[in-house]
């Protein structure tokens, strides 16, 4: 008969090499998103990768599913605070629903170029607006840029009425839904990964991308014309699991967020550079127009669109607007 000290020690001995396998578990971040790995977000989340697992070896491992390989724009956000994945980059539109405050950055022709994007970011108001989704179980670790828009279609673009009875994709945002039926559009909610398809059958007339979407899914392919409007910025919010986040060991956090701020400049830096070849390389392939417009004619869009701050200026805020306003000084 074994005697209750052999038990006892072979209790402390099974306890013991549980705990060690627990501890030496890796902590695998799943990290999905719905652009081609040749996007300044694709390119961002390898890096992440590459960092996370060479500083964190054995500690942290980062799968990265681009495409909507694991889960489309409109499945992510639930998927994330399910705890099925625990990193994404939607688009700034996709979190109307948890801060109407965000809606800022949908406004059109609110921002003159990118550097005015960042001075709003990374001052107060806009830093506050990336903590405001903690009471969501939300964490914003950062805004990673892919370009102002540009409007696309079959037929040239070169004032408000030229859009009159188009059917326009657009995200899932009302600030763009109210955008595009300020000129007579006819706006059409569609994912992502359904664009291409939509613009080359005819579901859809035009768009509005940055650069980078454009040539890296072919939507120059199937659209005639593209106006150089810089009537928005596409900006996304790279977010995790607040629950998730917060349970990491403290010197992991701190890496990974070492890390993330590294990536975040680097993924900025990429989407300029990402605007200006892509732009140039759509430009060379002859395959659609690029128009530029007038300073008049860009004043008539402008006017055209002013009734969509009138709308939802309550909403956001007068101080967040002229916030950003004052960036652009």
């Amino acid at each position: 008969m074994c005697k209750p000290s052999f038990f006892r020690a072979l209790l402390a001995g099974v306890i013991l090499a549980l705990s060690a396998g627990i501890a030496q578990a890796e902590i695998v971040i799943k990290f999905s998103h719905v652009v081609a790995e040749n996007t300044p977000k694709g390119k961002g989340a390898l890096l992440f990768k590459k960092l996370a697992e060479e500083q964190l070896k054995g500690k942290v491992t980062v799968e990265v599913y681009p495409n909507s390989s694991l889960f489309g724009d409109g499945k992510e956000m639930e998927a994330l605070l399910l705890g099925d994945v625990q990193l994404i980059a939607p688009s700034l539109s996709k979190f109307d629903r948890y801060t109407k405050q965000i809606q800022v950055f949908d406004l059109p022709f609110l921002f003159k170029d990118i550097d005015a994007v960042h001075r709003f970011q990374n001052g107060a108001v806009g830093q506050a607006i990336l903590g405001s989704l903690k009471k969501k179980n939300l964490a914003g670790l950062g805004y990673w840029d892919n370009g102002m828009k540009q409007l696309s279609a079959n037929k040239p673009l070169r004032k408000p009425e030229d859009a009159k009875g188009l059917k326009f994709r657009i995200q899932a945002s009302d600030i763009l839904e109210a955008q595009f039926k300020a000129v007579g559009a006819f706006p059409q909610k569609l994912a992502f990964a359904e664009v291409y398809q939509a613009l080359e059958t005819g579901v859809v007339d035009g768009a509005e991308n940055p650069w980078s979407n454009i040539y890296s899914q072919k939507f120059f392919e199937v659209q005639k014309y593209i106006t150089e409007s810089n009537n928005g910025y596409l900006g996304y919010m790279l977010v995790t699991n607040a629950k998730f986040w917060n349970g990491l060991p403290a010197d992991v956090r701190k890496t990974l967020e070492e890390i993330l701020a590294e990536v975040t400049t680097q993924v900025n830096q990429w989407a300029t550079e990402f605007s200006e070849n892509d732009r140039q390389k759509i430009k060379d392939s002859g395959k659609s127009e690029l128009l530029k417009l007038t300073p008049e004619e860009l004043a008539a869009w402008k006017a055209a669109m002013k009734s969509v701050y009138d709308k939802f200026t309550p909403e956001i805020g007068q101080e967040i607007i002229d916030a950003a306003v004052a960036a652009n000084n």
